[in-house]
């Protein structure tokens, strides 16, 4: 019934075990809400993978962003002051930040608050694109926010 022969099978086992083990591993590499206060944003950059984003804070700071999991459901803002050092980590995707995001913020404002979103889909005779469930118009402002059900966490039986 199996036309694959039993050595081909376990072989394959082999790889697809090792490579699920490499995956977790690669996910866990990299933990900034472990970062201890004060580290350098030069350790931070040598010993972490890029970025997903950087904006400037006020002050001369720098913020750097880093979206992790899938679909992006977590991603951390890390604040370094002017000389360079770790002030602030935060998993930036709670639905207090979400709250804070109302129609006429600009889109950039939304980015350096939540991060770059991991989807992005527009509605053309709107002339808008959907980041999470924050509605930007393409000339910029915000136009809604909501906090919706994900479709791929909850089940239709589970929204609130």
């Amino acid at each position: 019934m199996n036309s694959i022969p039993l050595p081909a099978r376990s072989a394959f086992r082999a790889v697809l075990s090792t490579a699920a083990a490499f995956l977790i591993t690669a996910c866990a590499f990299f933990a900034p809400a472990s970062l201890p206060l004060g580290t350098s944003i030069e350790d931070v950059r040598r010993s972490a993978p890029n970025p997903t984003g950087s904006y400037a804070l006020p002050g001369g700071g720098r913020r750097l962003e880093f979206a992790q999991g899938s679909f992006g459901r977590q991603t951390y803002m890390l604040d370094f002051d002017s000389t360079g050092k770790l002030v602030a980590t935060q998993q930036v995707l709670t639905r207090a930040n979400f709250d804070q995001i109302v129609p006429g913020m600009s889109g950039d404002d939304v980015l350096m608050r939540l991060g770059r979103p991991a989807n992005v889909f527009g509605v053309p005779w709107q002339r808008l694109h959907v980041w999470f469930q924050v509605s930007v118009s393409d000339s910029g402002p915000v136009t809604e926010a909501s906090l919706g059900w994900d479709p791929a966490c909850d089940g239709p039986n589970e929204r609130h």
